[in-house]
């Protein structure tokens, strides 16, 4: 299983607190932790200062209580916790699997379910809002989607298209065609967000 996590499995970069104004990159990966700074100062004895980094084992970063207290000195006590869970083999596989593996595992998922793993984390919530789903979604619930809705669906989003029912698609496509305005016209938006619309009652409009 930890085959399929990406690497790294974690990093973050960023300042050190005032008055230090140091520069800083830590990261965790399947066997290493690599912690980096470079010195930013504006006296001349420092101007040549080469970068610094310190490469330990997981095992000798547990142990070494020196640069668990720079990562938490400069990142914060939670990154420091998460880091060491990491080390000791506690992953969280799910947010490190690669996109389209996630999305082609969010696709076997009702509706329902889509909008509650879309508020279980930042990365879900982009995954479970993206075109890419949407995407799947609609062509998943049509036998065929047609080559004027795949070009509205450049226009309005797949998310739209899902929500949008027959009459007002071909409304759509209809100003389309004459060159009018494309207007919106989906379902409210808090439905769209709980996705608590039954999916039956608007798909049936984009097989065309």
């Amino acid at each position: 299983m930890a085959s399929l996590l990406t690497e790294p499995l974690f990093e973050i970069s960023g300042r050190g607190p005032p008055p230090n104004k140091n520069f800083y990159h830590f990261s965790v990966t399947k066997s290493n932790v690599i912690w980096r700074w470079w010195k930013i100062s504006l006296r001349a004895v420092d101007r040549y200062t080469k970068p610094g980094e310190l490469k330990e084992s997981h095992q000798d970063f547990l142990e070494d209580t020196w640069l668990q207290s720079e990562v938490s000195m400069v990142f914060g006590h939670r990154i420091l916790m998460y880091t060491k869970a990491l080390c000791q083999g506690h992953y969280d596989y799910l947010e490190h699997l690669s996109d389209s593996l996630l999305l082609r595992i969010i696709y076997y998922l009702e509706l329902e379910d889509v909008g509650q793993l879309g508020r279980t984390s930042r990365k879900f919530n982009q995954l479970c809002g993206s075109e890419e789903f949407w995407e799947q979604a609609v062509r998943r619930c049509c036998n065929t989607v047609s080559a004027e809705i795949a070009s509205l669906a450049l226009e309005i989003g797949w998310r739209s298209i899902f929500f949008t029912n027959k009459i007002q698609l071909q409304k759509l496509i209809s100003r389309r065609r004459v060159g009018g305005i494309v207007v919106s016209a989906v379902a409210p938006q808090q439905e769209v967000l709980r996705f608590g619309c039954r999916p039956g009652a608007f798909l049936c409009g984009v097989c065309m």
